[in-house]
């Protein structure tokens, strides 16, 4: 099994001046490597195959004119070139993702990745963790890696806020045993804009919206920030305490949302869920503040690896699949159901059914037909 570990890490003075020349140097590096490929692409773009034997530059190549690149670690500047990369591989592979952009040094989050050769990344002891160049670095281990676990790369970035944190990969042995999932031990989940969503027993965790309750404060803040000097150590404190105020409010989301998620995941077999383009519904239905304040994107990835790891199944259906529209009693579909109609009456069997009960059922029905235990 391969995981992620993420803890907040405390550099001191010399360190913290370290990273922020790796960010600089990792940017800087992306940003070079980046303009040599559209440089060379505009040379030879009306001749495909000399486009193709061209040899663009590497990391190494910078180093001869730019020594100063030669402090900091030389794999977070390799991990730079593999991120363009992969950049420009998913450009192709979908277009509307976008090309790769140059990265700001005020806009980009500041990051970079480290792989760990013979030892160049451990853990000293519950409070030290060894890295290239940085050496001993004061962590806040608040739970242990898994038993044998075998660390393969390390991600070291900054928050908004000026904290630190190092996301460990590491790769372990386990012995997972699938689970069989019933229809008893199924269940059903129906996005819902108010309540994040509702299940095929009728009940929903009631989500508190909390960026909706810090909108006013945030606005209050931001207007200050606003009327400050750029450049001024005002606007510097002002930012701070505004981004403390986002990250406090992603913070409380994401403690709901793995607490939602592990209690599901501890109960069921199998979670079934509509693949739902959520980007899109927020610039559809004006519902762009409830839709990502919402997280519910963010409740299916926790529940994608915390199903995978006790051998539960996470199920997909499709997105047009008319869960809303469709009788659960006996299969009548009424096509002349609006999006304001929140209970409706099926004109087969007379049944009077509540739009998101009634979709979550349909929702389990259909994941219970794909697992084959309809």
């Amino acid at each position: 099994m391969i995981k992620a570990f993420k803890y907040r890490l405390y550099p001191n003075k010399e360190q913290d001046i370290l990273l922020q020349k790796t960010f600089g140097c990792v940017r800087f590096i992306y940003n070079q490597m980046l303009a040599n490929r559209m440089a060379v692409y505009e040379q030879y773009r009306d001749n495909k195959e000399a486009l193709k034997q061209q040899k663009y530059a590497l990391p190494a190549d910078y180093k001869k004119r730019y020594p100063w690149l030669k402090e900091v670690d030389s794999l977070a500047l390799a991990n730079a070139q593999l991120n363009l990369n992969a950049a420009y591989r998913n450009f192709y592979r979908d277009p509307s993702i976008g090309f790769p952009n140059f990265k700001s040094k005020h806009k980009s989050k500041k990051s970079y990745t480290t792989n760990n050769q013979k030892g160049t990344i451990r853990l000293i002891d519950s409070k030290t963790i060894r890295l290239p160049k940085l050496k001993n670095v004061h962590i806040k281990l608040h739970r242990q890696l898994p038993k044998n676990a075998v660390i393969k790369s390390a991600t070291i970035s900054q928050k908004a806020t000026g904290k630190y944190e190092i996301s460990i990969l590491v790769e372990w042995e386990a012995a997972i045993k699938p689970v069989a999932p019933t229809i008893e031990s199924t269940i059903g989940l129906d996005y819902s804009s108010g309540s994040l969503f509702v299940d095929s027993q009728a009940s929903s965790p009631e989500y508190p919206k909390f960026y909706r309750l810090a909108e006013a404060r945030l606005k209050k803040e931001q207007s200050k920030l606003s009327r400050r000097k750029k450049g001024s150590k005002n606007r510097e404190k002002q930012r701070q305490i505004v981004a403390k105020l986002h990250e406090k409010v992603v913070n409380q989301r994401k403690d709901f949302l793995h607490n939602v998620s592990r209690k599901i995941a501890n109960n069921y077999d199998a979670v079934v869920i509509e693949d739902l383009n959520l980007q899109y519904m927020a610039q559809g239905l004006n519902l762009a503040k409830s839709t990502n304040d919402n997280g519910f994107g963010m409740l299916k990835r926790f529940l994608q690896y915390k199903l995978a790891e006790q051998g539960k199944q996470l199920i997909t259906i499709d997105k047009w699949y008319p869960s809303s529209k469709l009788c659960h009693c006996c299969g009548e579909k009424n096509n002349q159901l609006s999006l304001s109609e929140r209970t409706w009456t099926c004109q087969r069997c007379g049944t009077t059914l509540d739009r998101d009960v009634n979709a979550a059922i349909n929702i389990k029905l259909e994941g219970c037909r794909i697992l084959g235990i309809a």
